[in-house]
Order: structure tokens, then C-alpha cells, then sequence
């Protein structure tokens, strides 16, 4: 594997708080911040696929729909280490033995060559005005533009219409890391490795999903 990208780390805003853990209440996530308890946003637009993940796991079966779920989860969670670590330069080829994340990672390695300028990896944001918190994946310039940036894997290449509620996702974080450290983020990125062999980069304007976002956790 070749040398990591040197990248360019800022410091972490003091206002951004320390590496924090949610908790489980009842099959929902929350993160108590300054003493309130902030729904995860993962959690807020995942009520809204509840009806298709119900109507998936009828078709699938319940067992089949637990063993894809826990693969999925594991896949992801690679992923994220091995992207988190290449980031931070640390050697992988030591790090990960499991074949699949890594060809995933080689698909998506390409567009992380376009990242710099790295402000947050992994740190939790929060919202007062929103009243959702979550984990955002990274927080650079993307292609020279200060972004909002999501790592995702799938078994096959997602339409569209099956990703917004990712462009939901990183424009909460993307309010969150404006509310906190007062500079806008110009875009959101969303990068799809996908176990068929395709790689997605999706690039949007967050300020065309604030009113979705909005809506979606009124609804909650």
C-alpha cells in the first residue's frame, strides 16, 4: 500500500466537546450534552424507514434480516476504521485483515485524495437549535471547499431516491458544525462504496435539505 496523503489537521475548536458516547433508551440513541438529552440524528430519520424496514424484513425473513443487518453493521464499521486511520495516516496494512472493507476502501480511496484541510474526524456535534446530536464521519475541504463529508458501503449501487435521507444526515451535521464554530459549510459529500464494484460521490448544497431536515424532526 502506498504512503497515506499527508493531510492537514486544524486544531478542534474549543467549543466542540470531548469524545462522547450516546445511549440506548428503548431501541433510540440520545446524548446527554450539558445536561440535556439529544436524540441522535441517525435516530430521528430512521422513524421515517420504519415502514420499508418493516416491509423488508417480511420479505427477507426475520433471521435472514438480523444475520444482513449484523454483516452490514460490521462492514460499515471497517470501513470507517480503515478510512479513519488512513486519514490520520496510519499505516492499514497492519490495522485490517478482512478483505472486503479493504476492497471497499481501495474503490473509495480515489475521491479521499480530494480531502485537506481536516477540522473533525469522528467527534460528536449537536444542534440547540435543531435539538439533535450526532457523530459526524468528517468535517474538511472537499475539492477546496469546506464540507460535510459521509463514508457509506452497500451491497450495490444506491438510486437516488434511496440516499436522501444520507443528504439529511450531514446537513444536520452540517447546521450542528456552523451553530458551534460560526463557518459555513459549503457542501455535503457523500461517498458509496459498494460491494458490486461501484463508487458513488454525491455532492449537494445543504441548504437544499434544511427545510426536509426540519420537517423530519418536528415529525420524531
Amino acid at each position: 500500500m502506498t504512503k497515506a496523503k499527508e493531510y492537514i489537521h486544524d486544531f478542534i475548536p474549543e467549543n466542540i466537546i470531548p469524545d462522547k458516547k450516546g445511549k440506548n433508551l428503548n431501541g433510540f440513541r440520545f446524548y446527554d450534552i450539558e445536561g440535556v438529552s439529544y436524540p441522535s440524528i441517525t435516530t430521528v430519520l430512521s422513524v421515517q424507514n420504519q415502514e420499508g424496514l418493516i416491509q423488508w424484513r417480511k420479505n427477507v425473513g426475520e433471521q435472514a434480516a438480523d444475520w444482513e443487518a449484523r454483516r452490514a453493521a460490521i462492514r460499515g464499521k471497517q470501513l470507517h476504521t480503515i478510512v479513519e486511520n488512513h486519514l490520520n495516516n496510519i499505516d492499514n496494512s497492519t490495522q485490517v485483515r478482512n478483505v472486503l472493507p479493504l476492497g471497499l476502501f481501495r474503490l473509495m480511496r480515489p475521491y479521499l485524495e480530494k480531502i485537506d484541510n481536516i477540522k473533525l474526524i469522528e467527534r460528536v456535534l449537536y444542534s440547540k437549535a435543531l435539538t439533535v446530536a450526532g457523530q459526524v464521519d468528517c468535517v474538511a475541504d472537499y475539492d477546496g471547499k469546506l464540507s460535510v463529508i459521509d463514508f457509506k458501503s452497500s451491497n450495490r449501487f444506491k438510486k437516488e431516491e434511496y440516499v436522501e435521507n444520507y443528504f439529511l444526515q450531514t446537513t444536520a451535521y452540517a447546521s450542528m458544525y456552523e451553530e458551534l464554530v460560526k463557518k459555513k459549510v459549503e457542501q455535503i459529500v457523500i461517498l458509496i462504496a459498494g460491494e458490486d464494484g461501484s463508487m458513488t460521490e454525491w455532492i449537494k448544497d445543504p441548504i437544499d435539505y434544511k427545510g426536509p431536515l426540519v420537517k423530519a424532526i418536528k415529525d420524531f
